[in-house]
Protein backbone atom coordinates (compact mmCIF):
# COMPACT_ATOMS: atom_id res chain seq x y z
CA UNK A 1 0.00 0.00 0.00
CA UNK A 2 1.48 3.69 -0.91
CA UNK A 3 2.08 6.28 1.94
CA UNK A 4 -1.15 7.79 2.06
CA UNK A 5 -2.77 4.20 2.78
CA UNK A 6 -0.56 3.78 5.35
CA UNK A 7 -1.17 6.82 7.03
CA UNK A 8 -4.70 5.72 7.10
CA UNK A 9 -4.34 2.69 8.46
CA UNK A 10 -1.90 3.23 11.39
CA UNK A 11 -3.42 7.31 12.67
CA UNK A 12 0.36 8.76 11.78
CA UNK A 13 0.88 11.48 9.23
CA UNK A 14 2.46 10.78 5.75
CA UNK A 15 4.94 13.51 7.01
CA UNK A 16 5.76 11.27 10.45
CA UNK A 17 6.16 8.09 8.45
CA UNK A 18 8.03 10.03 6.09
CA UNK A 19 10.75 10.99 9.27
CA UNK A 20 10.88 7.24 10.81
CA UNK A 21 11.79 6.06 7.55
CA UNK A 22 14.36 8.75 6.85
CA UNK A 23 15.58 7.75 10.74
CA UNK A 24 15.39 3.66 9.70
CA UNK A 25 12.32 3.29 12.36
CA UNK A 26 10.53 1.67 9.32
CA UNK A 27 11.26 0.92 5.74
CA UNK A 28 8.95 0.06 2.83
CA UNK A 29 9.51 -1.91 -0.59
CA UNK A 30 9.73 0.27 -3.52
CA UNK A 31 6.83 -0.31 -6.45
CA UNK A 32 8.04 -0.51 -9.88
CA UNK A 33 6.44 3.24 -10.00
CA UNK A 34 9.00 3.95 -7.44
CA UNK A 35 6.62 5.13 -4.85
CA UNK A 36 6.56 3.28 -1.33
CA UNK A 37 5.03 0.24 -0.91
CA UNK A 38 4.34 -0.62 2.75
CA UNK A 39 3.68 -4.04 3.38
CA UNK A 40 1.69 -5.89 6.48
CA UNK A 41 5.08 -5.90 8.09
CA UNK A 42 5.98 -2.18 7.75
CA UNK A 43 1.93 -1.01 8.81
CA UNK A 44 2.41 -3.62 12.00
CA UNK A 45 6.10 -1.44 12.73
CA UNK A 46 3.71 1.55 12.57
CA UNK A 47 1.06 1.11 14.66
CA UNK A 48 3.70 -0.07 17.22
CA UNK A 49 5.37 3.15 16.60
CA UNK A 50 2.33 5.25 17.01
CA UNK A 51 0.86 3.16 19.93
CA UNK A 52 4.51 3.50 21.92
CA UNK A 53 4.88 7.42 21.15
CA UNK A 54 1.14 7.59 22.54
CA UNK A 55 2.53 6.25 25.70
CA UNK A 56 5.26 8.86 25.90
CA UNK A 57 8.21 6.88 24.87
CA UNK A 58 11.26 8.33 23.13
CA UNK A 59 12.45 7.93 19.52
CA UNK A 60 15.10 5.82 20.58
CA UNK A 61 13.16 3.71 22.89
CA UNK A 62 11.06 3.33 20.34
CA UNK A 63 14.15 2.02 18.54
CA UNK A 64 14.93 -0.71 20.94
CA UNK A 65 11.14 -2.01 21.20
CA UNK A 66 11.14 -2.74 17.57
CA UNK A 67 14.54 -4.41 17.89
CA UNK A 68 13.12 -6.63 20.74
CA UNK A 69 9.69 -7.35 18.92
CA UNK A 70 12.13 -8.56 16.23
CA UNK A 71 13.76 -10.58 18.09
CA UNK A 72 12.54 -14.09 18.81
CA UNK A 73 15.24 -14.68 21.83
CA UNK A 74 13.83 -11.57 23.67
CA UNK A 75 13.75 -11.27 27.36
CA UNK A 76 10.29 -9.88 28.70
CA UNK A 77 12.46 -8.24 31.55
CA UNK A 78 14.46 -5.84 28.75
CA UNK A 79 10.69 -4.85 27.53
CA UNK A 80 9.72 -4.44 31.06
CA UNK A 81 12.43 -2.53 32.15
CA UNK A 82 11.79 -0.38 28.77
CA UNK A 83 7.99 0.39 30.22
CA UNK A 84 8.92 1.38 34.10
CA UNK A 85 11.92 3.55 32.84
CA UNK A 86 8.89 5.13 30.55
CA UNK A 87 6.36 4.91 33.62
CA UNK A 88 9.07 6.84 35.96
CA UNK A 89 9.81 9.58 33.68
CA UNK A 90 5.44 10.44 33.08
CA UNK A 91 5.27 10.15 37.23
CA UNK A 92 8.15 12.94 37.44
CA UNK A 93 6.57 14.96 34.63
CA UNK A 94 3.34 14.28 36.44
CA UNK A 95 4.65 15.32 39.84
CA UNK A 96 6.63 19.09 37.55
CA UNK A 97 3.01 19.39 35.97
CA UNK A 98 1.44 19.66 39.68
CA UNK A 99 4.34 22.06 40.80
CA UNK A 100 3.59 24.39 37.90
CA UNK A 101 -0.27 23.59 39.01
CA UNK A 102 0.11 24.75 42.31
CA UNK A 103 2.30 27.82 41.27
CA UNK A 104 -0.66 29.09 38.87
CA UNK A 105 -3.11 28.76 41.48
CA UNK A 106 -1.30 31.17 43.80
CA UNK A 107 0.08 33.39 41.16
CA UNK A 108 -4.20 32.89 40.02
CA UNK A 109 -4.80 34.08 43.87
CA UNK A 110 -3.31 36.71 43.81
CA UNK A 111 -4.68 38.58 41.68
CA UNK A 112 -8.20 40.58 42.04
CA UNK A 113 -9.41 40.17 38.40
CA UNK A 114 -11.35 43.13 38.27
CA UNK A 115 -11.39 46.42 36.00
CA UNK A 116 -8.60 48.16 37.62
CA UNK A 117 -5.01 47.96 35.73
CA UNK A 118 -3.10 47.06 38.29
CA UNK A 119 -2.38 42.97 37.80
CA UNK A 120 -0.30 40.89 40.23
CA UNK A 121 0.26 37.96 37.89
CA UNK A 122 1.75 40.55 35.50
CA UNK A 123 3.79 42.19 38.33
CA UNK A 124 4.94 38.44 39.87
CA UNK A 125 5.79 37.31 36.62
CA UNK A 126 8.13 40.43 35.48
CA UNK A 127 9.15 40.10 39.29
CA UNK A 128 10.36 36.71 39.83
CA UNK A 129 13.52 34.34 38.63
CA UNK A 130 12.38 31.60 35.95
CA UNK A 131 11.51 28.36 38.27
CA UNK A 132 9.53 27.33 40.77
CA UNK A 133 8.60 29.40 44.03
CA UNK A 134 8.78 28.04 47.28
CA UNK A 135 6.04 28.73 49.92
Amino acid sequence: MNIGQAARRTGLSVKTIRYYEEIGLVSADRAENGYRDFGDRAISRLRMLAQARHLGFGLEECRRLLELDADPGRASRDVQALAIRNLEAVRDKIGQLRALETELEVLIGHCHGDDAPDCAILEELAAAPAGPRTG
